[in-house]
């Protein structure tokens, strides 16, 4: 069975929203971590308004690992319009999210990232299909915005990595328990 993996930007206070005005200092050993997570990964479930920013960005970008990552990886967009811009092995998700990621979970392949996306984040979260929860928590408080963890249920997580970043970004990996 495949693992589903929430890779999230965070301030200290736990706002998602805007990762760029929270990592004021990207380093050596978050872009390691990075490369680590996105190495397993085959395929990504985005929502739309991440999709909407990234093919916007990222098709031009040369910020490595992550532009030849996100730019051949398979991609599902959770949205019930149409995608207004095209991106390289894009499709949108037919029916309802947390169906289609079950279905994902039991077919062949690499791990399956999601990536940047709080609603779909939270959605997989609370239905208890994520599998892993990977974190990159800057030292920052941002004071205001969504909150990843924000109206979910009580999850049991278990710790299976922690790092001190050289900039002091805390890396976290839990195991996300059933």
């Amino acid at each position: 069975m495949r693992k589903i993996v929430v890779y999230e930007l965070l301030s200290l206070d736990g706002v998602a929203d805007n990762p760029d005005s929270v990592i004021a200092d990207w380093d050596e050993t978050m872009d390691a971590n990075l490369a680590a997570v996105i190495a397993s990964q085959d395929t990504v479930i985005l929502g739309r308004r991440s999709y909407a920013e990234w093919a916007g960005f990222w098709p031009g970008s040369d910020i490595q690992p992550f532009a030849d990552f996100i730019n051949g990886v398979t991609k599902f967009v959770a949205t019930s319009t149409p995608l207004d811009l095209d991106w390289t092995n894009a499709t949108t998700i037919d029916g309802g999210l947390v169906e289609f990621a079950q279905g994902l979970r039991q077919q062949t392949g690499g791990d399956i990232g999601v990536h940047a996306s709080i609603s779909v984040a939270r959605a997989l979260l609370g239905a208890g299909v994520v599998d892993e929860l990977r974190l990159v928590i800057a030292p920052t408080i941002a004071g205001g915005g969504r909150r990843l963890l924000d109206g979910l249920p009580p999850i049991r997580l278990e710790a299976i990595e922690s790092e001190l970043s050289p900039t002091g970004s805390l890396l976290l990996g839990y195991r996300v328990g059933r």
